[in-house]
């Protein structure tokens, strides 16, 4: 196993593939990321010294910067207005904030994710319906029927 960005990654997978585990990265990404860093694609991740899983480090972290404006998974962020590409905790971080501020400002997808219903258009007559399951009903018992007839060991 090998550490990469707080995420235990398989040491005997490809690069690539390794590189992709980390939450925030995908295979275009990781391949473009391993191309930066001079690394062939068939080497496995476990194969790789500490100086050179560092580097992979700091260019992945380093990508927004590098990459261009449409490949990074957070474009002009609207607090500081910069293209950020997120990894590992952070991406489930800015969507829980997202959310909580679209439910602040009573936005309309706010407001749906409130409810628990559909964001982003999709019908709702026939799919998506939870909450009104009622189970199986068990037959009621007869006034002064017979009790269950107890089991003998």
């Amino acid at each position: 196993m090998v550490r990469l960005l707080n995420t235990d990654v398989d040491g005997n997978k490809d690069i690539v593939i390794a590189i992709a585990t980390v939450k925030g990265v995908g295979i275009r990404t990781a391949e473009i990321i391993a191309r930066m860093a001079g690394i062939p694609k068939s080497t496995k991740i476990g194969d790789l010294l500490e100086p050179k899983t560092e580097e992979l480090e700091k260019l992945i972290n380093e990508y927004s910067e590098k990459a261009p404006h449409w490949m990074v998974n957070r474009q002009s962020d609207w607090s500081t207005g910069a293209d950020l590409h997120l990894v590992g905790v952070d991406v489930e971080l800015y969507r829980r904030d997202d959310v909580n501020l679209m439910k602040m400002i009573r936005s309309y997808k706010g407001i749906r994710h409130e409810q628990g219903q559909k964001v982003r258009g999709q019908r709702t007559r026939s799919n998506g319906r939870t909450g009104m399951t009622m189970g199986v009903m068990r037959k009621k018992e007869e006034p002064g029927g017979a009790a269950a007839p107890e089991k003998k060991e």
